[in-house]
């Protein structure tokens, strides 16, 4: 008996010390409601020019809209898409404290919960309301921040998000758009959507255990877009 728990033991010890070493960890879930507030994710805007005027953009924690029926608040991001392209995102900071294993390799899964009055099928400025404006998601190494682009006097982002819907960047995927299911002549209101994807490319987290998350809307609707996010569920799956 003392024999065989001697080498449990030792075998235990060995898968431990096999983990630490060859970088192995568990699956990391976080869950986010923003009916709890904004929780560490920041809102921001890229791809438009200082110049433009009206573009209307707001990013915040508010009130749910009443059609839903549900109390509480979203993060609500909107925006008037006066550059035809115009990108409007949250962004979170993960660490080890939310379990991030420095230099680990994951995938990453997203089931985002959104809101948004953008019919189907209808026809816009520039391309519909509702397929036109493309959702990503992804992650990165490297913080997403906004800066201007002295060559072509733009906010850009200094992170690779993909540009509409041609393609996926190493930062965010293509996930869906937010056509909301309705048509334009039922009366367009906020209806709750789910979108699940897998972002497509991997992320590695930086040495010190940090890593971005991102999550936002690529606009090809040259109007204004306003939607509620209502919660966001990710999953960390190490790359073994």
């Amino acid at each position: 008996m003392r024999k065989n728990l001697l080498v449990a033991v030792v075998v235990v010890v060995g898968l431990i010390i096999y983990a630490v070493v060859t970088g192995i960890s568990s699956s990391v879930r976080l869950e986010f409601d923003f009916r709890q507030g904004a929780q560490g994710w920041e809102a921001g805007f890229a791809e438009y020019s200082p110049e433009m005027e009206g573009m209307m953009l707001e990013g915040e924690i508010r009130p749910l809209p009443p059609e839903l029926g549900i109390n509480g608040t979203g993060y609500c991001l909107q925006g008037m898409n006066h550059s035809d392209d115009l990108f409007m995102f949250l962004k979170r900071r993960l660490g080890t404290d939310e379990g991030v294993v420095p230099g680990q390799e994951y995938r990453v899964m997203f089931t985002i919960i959104l809101a948004s009055n953008a019919p189907s099928g209808a026809v816009g400025i520039g391309g519909s309301p509702g397929e036109s404006v493309y959702l990503k998601a992804g992650a990165s190494t490297v913080g997403p921040e906004v800066y201007l682009d002295s060559d072509t006097g733009y906010y850009l982002l200094n992170i690779d998000k993909g540009s509409g819907n041609s393609g996926n960047g190493t930062a965010a995927s293509v996930i869906g758009d937010v056509a909301n299911g309705l048509s334009a002549e039922e009366n367009p209101r906020y209806i709750s959507l789910i979108r699940q994807d897998e972002h497509q490319y991997t992320v590695t987290a930086s040495q010190d255990g940090e890593l971005w998350l991102l999550v936002g809307t690529d606009s090809g609707f040259e109007g204004l877009t306003g939607i509620y996010y209502q919660g966001i569920v990710v999953t960390l799956i190490p790359v073994r």
